[in-house]
């Protein structure tokens, strides 16, 4: 598994998504208390920028609709989207923030 560095974990404000784009994947990386995490940036739904949204207990909603995505999973847990979308691996060495383009789910 390839990991490639994203930011600055100091760069990352906590519930604050932080767009970024790997090899043209657009990815939301997300700071909570539960951790860090990576997830693809584009709603199953509408098409639009998840980190353009709000987080709010592991939990990522996107702005246009209202359809909420677990950081850790994926998985939407409210309509109207009915789709996951992917979650990538991320690791953390010193300071940097590592992720790698391998889904986890």
């Amino acid at each position: 598994m390839t990991f490639v560095r994203v930011c600055g974990l100091g760069e990352l404000e906590e519930d604050t998504p932080k767009r970024v784009e790997l090899d043209g994947t657009p990815v939301s990386v997300v700071r909570t208390e539960g951790g860090v995490f990576a997830i693809h940036d584009i709603c199953s739904h509408a098409n639009v920028s998840l980190a353009e949204g709000e987080v709010d207990d592991c939990h990522i909603e996107c702005w246009l609709h209202g359809s909420r995505f677990d950081l850790r999973s994926g998985k939407p847990d409210a309509l109207p989207a009915t789709r996951p979308v992917p979650v990538y691996p991320v690791k953390i060495e010193g300071d940097d923030v590592l992720v790698s383009l391998t889904q986890e789910s």
